[in-house]
């Protein structure tokens, strides 16, 4: 289930947002600091082009969605995402693929029929294959890579994009 993320939720961001498993397939990889964190969120709570959303499973936190770059209104309306979910307890449960699966379906369910977005976009690591094969599994496609520098490193990153029309469709409206 997700739900949109309040103030209650900040330092639980911050603590899976710097779990080593997500900083090491994020851009930046650095920890996040309660200071750098605090002020992210005071910009990120009051930002019409943004949504934070807590994914819960079984009752208990278990990842973050972001949506940003928010262009509801333009045609076709577009939006940005990514997400990182709870590493280490889903590890400790063998449920981290479910989770996966059920996140990234929530997520694009989100972005098309509550957001009402034709494209979604986003990016990926090029080393981090999993998420990619993921991504295909969804039906994202890949652009063209971009090299960046980030954190005194290179990292090559692939721009994604669903579009309405090429997602997987849930299995109620087949």
């Amino acid at each position: 289930m997700l739900r949109q993320a309040t103030d209650d939720d900040v330092d639980t961001i911050r603590a899976l947002r710097n779990q080593q498993a997500n900083r090491d397939v994020s851009i930046t990889t650095h920890e996040i600091s309660a200071d750098e964190h605090a002020g992210w969120w005071a910009r990120t709570a009051v930002d019409p082009a943004r949504r934070v959303l807590i994914y819960e499973r079984d009752g208990r936190t278990a990842g973050v969605v972001n949506f940003f770059d928010l262009e509801p209104a333009s045609s076709p309306a577009t939006g940005a995402w990514g997400f990182f979910l709870d590493a280490d307890g889903l590890a400790g449960t063998g449920e981290t693929l479910p989770a996966w699966i059920e996140v990234m379906k929530e997520a694009t369910g989100y972005a098309f029929d509550t957001l009402g977005l034709d494209e979604l976009t986003g990016e990926v690591l090029e080393h981090n294959t999993v998420v990619r094969q993921m991504n295909r599994r969804f039906r994202f496609t890949e652009g063209e890579p971009e090299l960046r520098s980030a954190g005194g490193r290179e990292v090559t990153v692939l721009p994604i994009k669903l579009a309405r029309a090429d997602r997987r469709q849930p299995k109620e409206q087949r």
